[in-house]
């Protein structure tokens, strides 16, 4: 890191170790329906973002405090996402710099939804198990004593570390919440089955896509990945029902209707909202409706967190 970026001593122990994607959001948006080939106008945006990233901004908006266990490069881009990342109350001092370039992610939205997008996470799937360092060496745990309490993971993680995590005694007390960062890396999920308590936040075509299926419904989708050996799962489909599930009930709700500006972040945010609303006490129904009204704030305003 450069002499002259600040590295923010925490002042509290985190609440939630935040694993996974942290890197540049470069997105696109335009104000009319659009299909490949398209060439209009609209406003272009570069904010922190990948899955964790989301994740950890949201929570700390709900007064909870994340650390980041990532792969930030220490080029010019890295330097300016630490600080930016420090800025919004997150613990960053156990980020790895790593000498690759700074991920980054890239989007283009239409009033039609998400149109297409590319993911360059290759700094942080290079840096492999070194994110995991902290957990180990005695300032976040170590094997004998492991973390316990929250983390968030993603899927931006190679499928080899992901398995290497299912069977981690550094990972076997944690409360573990686990995203896919697309649909096209949903199955790099499957081995976290082995877990003992994971909570798996998926829209209906990642679920379709673990499952090898084409469910028309979230709830018939939450069902059969508890049968295919899920702990508890939400899944969510757009503007219509999700259903959060688990060995003992299957909750089905309908998101608020709004009008939709913004897709790109929308299933982190639930899935933030929702750890953080049963972090505050809230369960069930309760806390999947403070999800569900959450995200629908975030999707229908270009507020930038």
């Amino acid at each position: 890191m450069s002499a002259d970026i600040p590295h923010p001593v925490p002042t509290a122990s985190p609440d939630i170790l935040c694993v996974g994607s942290v890197l540049w959001d470069i997105v696109g948006r335009a104000d009319v329906q659009m299909k490949a080939g398209h060439d209009v106008g609209g406003r272009i945006r570069r904010i922190p973002g990948g899955v964790v990233m989301n994740i950890a901004m949201t929570m700390r908006r709900f007064d909870l405090i994340p650390a980041l266990l990532t792969s930030v490069g220490t080029d010019p881009e890295g330097d300016q996402l630490m600080i930016e990342s420090a800025q919004r109350g997150l613990i960053t001092d156990h980020v790895y710099r790593s000498a690759h370039p700074t991920d980054v992610y890239m989007a283009i939205e239409g009033a039609n939804g998400l149109i297409a997008a590319i993911a360059d996470a290759h700094g942080l799937e290079e840096a492999g198990d070194q994110i995991l360092t902290p957990m180990s060496d005695g300032r976040l745990g170590t094997v004998d004593n492991p973390w316990s309490g929250l983390i968030a993971l993603d899927g931006n993680l190679t499928e080899e570390l992901l398995s290497q995590i299912a069977h981690s005694a550094l990972f076997a007390n944690a409360d573990l919440r686990v995203a896919p960062a697309s649909p096209g890396k949903a199955r790099r999920l499957i081995p976290l089955f082995a877990h003992p308590k994971p909570t798996f936040y998926v829209n209906l075509i990642e679920a379709n896509l673990i499952l090898g299926t084409s469910y028309l419904a979230t709830e018939i989708a939450a069902e059969a990945l508890l049968r295919q050996g899920a702990h508890r799962v939400l899944v969510t489909d757009g503007a219509n029902p999700t259903s959060l599930a688990d060995r003992d009930q299957i909750i089905t709700r309908a998101p608020p209707a709004v009008s939709v500006v913004r897709v790109t972040g929308a299933g982190d945010t639930v899935m933030a909202a929702h750890i953080s609303a049963e972090h505050r006490g809230l369960f069930g129904a309760d806390a999947l409706d403070f999800a569900l009204e959450a995200a629908a704030k975030y999707i229908s305003t270009e507020e930038i967190l």
